[in-house]
């Protein structure tokens, strides 16, 4: 039984009189006759009982009562379900992030979208360095980013959530401990634990960049599998890291140095939202304006 024949059905079964229910359903009443025949013909059963002045139900008519009222319903909640996900209503935006230093900013965008968004749920993937996730945006695997990069593809485009100062960790008992700030040529000779290296991690880049400027090559000893390891082992006096602002605030105190450096161009690295151009659902739309309206893009200098 088609959706179309459900609806016939139930309006003769509620009006029992075809001319009314014609009226019902806007249609003339030979059409919705023919319709309602061509329904018993296909069921091989008599739904009404008819007569020149009364149209009655079967026995058999009744017990489809209850069927063709849930088909409809079902019609009517696809249409809506459709209607609200091309409206951003409801739906899943995946978003990927890196760890501690972007907690705070993820739980903000998912109570924020969940408040005014109520039909939308954002699914997150923790533990997802910037470099894999871009390439899960690009793979179409998560629909949003949130990470730090040198560099984004021109498929993507982005939303500065924050800037973030980079600094140098030392140990608890390293000689420049009680400096309030640190001069990169004079960590040439220190060892240094890196997050995973890759072209595309903007971590790794400063600290080469920083290195380079400073006139040395940075001797990465260790390779740590994420921030809080990375302060565990500066804490344990395997060497020096470069990290982030944020990361400090997050992170339990270790008795970790936190240093400004002193010596080279540093600026702030940019924390972003990314996503596909190509992309934009009206969830992921949504998901866009929450986080735009939680955090303002800074001004350009």
């Amino acid at each position: 039984m088609e959706v179309k024949q459900a609806e016939a059905f139930l309006a003769v079964a509620v009006e029992l009189h075809f001319g009314r229910a014609a009226g019902r359903l806007r249609i003339a009443q030979p059409p919705l006759s023919r319709m309602i025949k061509q329904l018993e013909r296909q069921l091989g059963v008599e739904l009404f009982i008819r007569s020149t002045r009364s149209v009655e139900l079967t026995a058999i008519g009744q017990a489809l009562l209850d069927p063709a009222r849930k088909l409809v319903a079902a019609s009517q909640e696809a249409v809506e379900t459709v209607l609200h996900v091309s409206a951003g209503k409801i739906g899943r935006v995946r978003i990927g992030f890196a760890g501690a230093s972007t907690y705070q900013t993820v739980g903000d965008i998912s109570r924020q979208l969940r408040s005014q968004h109520p039909g939308l749920t954002l699914d997150v993937h923790s533990a997802m360095f910037s470099p894999n996730a871009l390439q899960h945006v690009l793979d179409q695997e998560l629909e949003l980013a949130i990470g730090r990069w040198d560099f984004l593809p021109p498929e993507l485009d982005s939303l500065i959530l924050a800037q973030e100062e980079v600094i140098v960790a030392l140990p608890p008992n390293h000689r420049f401990a009680d400096n309030e700030s640190i001069a990169m040529r004079d960590l040439a000779d220190e060892n240094w634990i890196s997050l995973p290296i890759d072209s595309g991690s903007a971590l790794h880049n400063r600290l080469i960049h920083l290195a380079f400027v400073a006139g040395f090559t940075p001797r990465i000893t260790q390779t740590a599998p994420d921030s809080w390891a990375q302060l565990v082992l500066v804490e344990v006096q395997s060497g020096c890291a470069i990290t982030l602002n944020s990361v400090r605030r997050h992170l339990p105190d270790l008795g970790v140095r936190f240093k400004t450096i002193a010596d080279s161009p540093n600026p702030p690295l940019d924390v972003r939202l990314i996503w596909r151009k190509d992309n934009l659902t009206p969830p992921v739309q949504a998901a866009i304006d929450v986080a735009r309206e939680l955090f303002p893009e800074p001004e350009q200098n």
